[in-house]
């Protein structure tokens, strides 16, 4: 099985606002790094298995984000994550966090997986390389 494409649904909270209830453009960063996590461990993964096993991290080299419309106090929102490419050592996902299927935020994320003690890039553990396969 593998698994390309994750929605993990999320509730604003007073917390992830501004005074106007309107969320922080930051915390969609949050929103989105969750999301991931999740993803990951729906894969059957998760940061301290792959360091304990692999000797592996993932770490962010970039993202390009792009804000289209607030998300405000209370709203349900779905903040997903599609497997676009997969490199050797890279993966580049495209996130949207989602209100009634309505794109608020949509944003291209480079990962990239190091070894634990060097952190420079290795190889991509194959276990996990099956379960996100090639994009759809």
């Amino acid at each position: 099985m593998q698994l390309n494409y994750f929605a993990l649904p999320v509730r604003v909270y007073y917390q992830d606002t501004d005074a106007g209830g309107v969320v922080y453009h930051s915390t969609y960063l949050n929103f989105m790094e969750r999301a991931r996590y999740e993803w990951l461990r729906e894969s059957g993964f998760n940061a301290n298995s792959l360091n304990e096993h692999h000797k592996v991290l993932f770490m962010i080299r970039s993202i390009a984000i792009d804000y289209v419309k607030p998300a405000l106090l209370d709203d349900l929102l779905h903040i997903t994550v599609s497997v676009n490419e997969v490199g050797r050592s890279r993966i580049t996902l495209f996130q949207e966090v989602l209100r009634s299927h309505v794109r608020l935020v949509s944003a291209t994320v480079h990962v990239v997986c190091v070894g634990a003690e060097i952190l420079k890039p290795v190889s991509i553990p194959a276990p996990l390389r099956e379960k996100i396969g090639k994009p759809v």
